[in-house]
């Protein structure tokens, strides 16, 4: 149904852009759909790996993504001897989408995530983000990983290494906007459209335009 769905409205692409997402469902669409489809896992950890100078890789995700075990495994497939520690930070979601990005909440939550992954790997010295509501708070995030960790710390943003994958690929297919065109319209289906567009603006700084809810 999803193929068939995708194919009637003539789309050339498909980016999963959840990592949760992409570590549980993203071979199942890959298999089913007749088109490229990208994810966000395997583009944060390339990013990774280009970016450590130690081979030491923390990776801070919700749960599901974090026992789905996919960036370790993403990671090694790329190179075996990086050393990969992931720790699931689940309260920075509902921090991420009520805005509260950069004051004292979040960064207690921040400091107390990060304090854990330090006691399980302090040496490292790249930290993916691996949940694309955590670039929200990416400043923070910085900070407080060079406070806690005692060096500084690369962050390394999963959704902005997939923005980059997926350029490429529209770039290939012949699909890339010219610069000087006017943006196009935006066109959003949702199943829960609780808040959509006030979050969705908070993301992408505009308005989500249509939003169509669906029912799966």
């Amino acid at each position: 149904m999803a193929a068939r769905f995708l194919v009637d409205q003539h789309v050339k692409m498909v980016v999963v852009a959840c990592n949760t997402a992409s570590a549980f469902a993203l071979e199942a669409l890959r298999a089913e759909l007749p088109l490229p489809v990208l994810g966000a896992v395997e583009p944060g950890a390339r990013a990774a790996t280009q970016a450590t100078r130690t081979g030491r890789i923390g990776v801070i995700a919700t749960l599901g993504t974090v026992r789905s075990g996919s960036y370790p495994r993403a990671v090694a497939a790329i190179d075996a001897a990086m050393q990969v520690t992931a720790h699931a930070c689940p309260l920075l979601v509902p921090l991420a989408e009520e805005g509260w990005v950069d004051d004292a909440v979040a960064a207690a939550v921040a400091d107390r995530y990060l304090r854990e992954l330090q006691q399980q790997a302090p040496d490292i010295d790249v930290l993916v983000l691996g949940c694309t509501h955590y670039p929200l708070l990416r400043p923070l995030l910085g900070r407080v990983a060079r406070a806690v960790f005692g060096h500084e710390v690369t962050l390394v943003d999963s959704a902005e290494s997939m923005a980059e994958v997926a350029y490429v690929e529209l770039a290939r297919l012949g699909l890339l906007r010219d610069g000087d065109a006017a943006p196009g319209a935006l066109r959003c289906y949702v199943t829960d459209d609780a808040r959509i567009d006030e979050v969705g603006h908070r993301f992408l700084g505009r308005h989500l335009g249509d939003i169509m809810r669906v029912d799966l």
